[in-house]
């Protein structure tokens, strides 16, 4: 399985390097194309175990004015 974020910046949040590196730190690889990042599951999870790992992103990522779309795909 597979998560997918996508990443709107404000001009007024924090800066795209810093977001950049809070990403990578919770074991999210940069990706090119459609989506910024990729995190790599490495096995199947259940809807409740995704819903708390992304409960962590948006936790990690709140006052950085980062507007968030996740997809997650088996």
């Amino acid at each position: 399985m597979k998560t997918y974020v996508e990443i709107l910046h404000s001009a007024d949040g924090e800066k795209v390097s810093v977001i950049f590196e809070k990403m990578r730190g919770m074991g999210f690889e940069p990706a090119l194309g459609e989506h910024e990042f990729v995190y790599n599951w490495k096995k199947n999870v259940t809807l409740p175990e995704v819903i708390k790992f992304l409960d962590g992103v948006v936790s990690k990522l709140r006052g950085t004015g980062a507007i968030l779309k996740f997809t997650t795909l088996r």
